[in-house]
């Protein structure tokens, strides 16, 4: 998988945020993207729609970074299937392919990253959630 910056910088600040505290992560890690320069938004609220039609339910993703990163953390012994099908449902709402998987339970910071590609309609969608959204982002 070719190199990303923007994911690597988040990983690297989420590592950083682990060998300091361990398990009390998500408010460090709001501050440590600050410190680092790393634009986000915490407990984005993503809205799911279903032939043009908006559903009452919908996802939360714990941070959304640089507009296009969806970042879902976790403090659990092993990431499962569940926690990665989260996140990829996080990300086809909002038509996004980037998203890091942070599992900070473990001694030392656990992370996946889903395959998932851009494509045209994701692409698509991903511009409309992003200028809905992350407008102040």
């Amino acid at each position: 998988m070719e190199k990303d910056p923007e994911t690597f910088a988040i990983i690297g600040a989420a590592m950083e945020v682990h060998r300091e505290l361990g398990r009390g992560y998500q408010n460090a890690l709001a501050l440590e993207f600050q410190e680092r320069g790393i634009p986000f938004k915490a407990e984005v609220e993503l809205p799911v729609r279903n032939r043009g039609k908006l559903l009452s339910c919908g996802y939360r993703a714990d941070f959304v970074c640089f507009k296009t990163i969806v970042v879902e953390t976790k403090a659990v012994s092993q990431l499962t299937s569940a926690d990665e099908a989260q996140l990829i449902n996080e990300l086809k709402a909002t038509g996004l392919w980037r998203g890091p998987l942070l599992n900070f339970g473990g001694a030392s910071l656990g992370h996946k990253r889903p395959v998932f590609g851009p494509s045209e309609n994701l692409c698509k969608s991903a511009n409309l959630w992003t200028k809905s959204i992350c407008k102040n982002l």
